[in-house]
């Protein structure tokens, strides 16, 4: 059996293992999949401070507060239409002229993909794969 004071060290070694391993999770970056998610969640909910701060540096530098406001309205308008409801459409690189690779993720809404193929493509785009932070973003017409 164990002394007492031989149980409370084990019990703080285990306790201090245990949180690290916690933190050690927490510090896993989120997919470019759960950040596109997080940031078309956040703009759909008007939560335009959160969304804003997904956004690369460069991006931020490029697009200020009210321009990016203005740049969200068409997917807003698009929710009015189809609800708020998403859901990931497709995800991969598009091959652009200049030979660089740009990954993207694309997200339908939840109603519109009820139908045979969505109307729109709610797009986000990051500079490579190992990007957090997001370049580009928009709405695609995929069908009239």
């Amino acid at each position: 059996m164990l002394k007492p004071a031989t149980f409370r060290v084990f019990l703080l070694i285990l306790s201090g293992w245990m949180l690290s391993a916690a933190v050690t999770r927490q510090q896993v970056a989120n997919s470019q999949v759960q950040v596109a998610r997080q940031f078309l969640l956040a703009v759909l909910a008007g939560n335009w401070e959160a969304a804003y701060q997904l956004l690369s540096p460069a991006t931020r530098q490029q697009l200020p507060m009210p321009a990016f406001r203005a740049a969200t309205q068409p997917i807003i308008e698009q929710a009015r239409t189809y609800g708020p409801t998403i859901d990931l459409y497709k995800l991969g690189y598009r091959l652009r002229e200049e030979e660089t690779i740009q990954p993207f993720v694309g997200f339908s809404y939840r109603a519109d993909s009820l139908r045979p193929g969505p109307h729109v493509q709610l797009d986000v785009t990051f500079q490579d794969s190992a990007a957090r932070q997001i370049q580009s973003f928009g709405l695609i017409r995929l069908r009239p």
